[in-house]
C-alpha cells in the first residue's frame, strides 16, 4: 500500500531475493526515464522502497499517481486511486 507523507508517497515491495529486487528497480528505472519522472529509491537487499513527489511542484501530483501505478503493475499488484492514496495512514519518512 501506497502511504502519504506530507507531499510524497512511499511503497516497500518486498522479492524473494537480490536479483528480483534489482530486476524490479531496473524496470521501473526504465517507465522513469521514459515519462521523465525519477523516484527516490531505497534498496535493502529484497526490499525496494519507492518514494514519490514532484519536487519542481513542491507537491504530489498525478505524476506520482500515475508512476506508482506503473510501478505496482511492474510487481504484479493494482495501484490505489488517488482518493485511496489520499485516505492511507500518514506516516514519517524513515520509519
Amino acid at each position: 500500500m501506497w502511504v502519504l507523507d506530507g507531499e510524497a508517497i512511499s511503497r516497500t515491495f518486498v522479492f524473494s531475493g537480490f536479483p528480483e529486487a534489482i530486476s524490479f528497480v531496473i524496470n521501473c528505472a526504465d517507465a522513469a526515464e521514459e515519462l521523465d519522472h525519477h523516484p527516490d529509491i531505497d534498496i535493502r537487499w529484497n526490499k525496494v522502497t519507492m518514494v514519490l513527489s514532484t519536487h519542481s511542484e513542491s507537491a504530489l501530483t498525478s505524476k506520482d499517481t500515475d508512476l506508482a501505478a506503473t510501478f505496482d503493475a511492474i510487481a504484479g499488484t493494482s495501484a490505489p486511486s488517488r482518493h485511496e492514496t489520499d485516505q492511507t495512514e500518514r506516516t514519517p519518512r524513515g520509519s
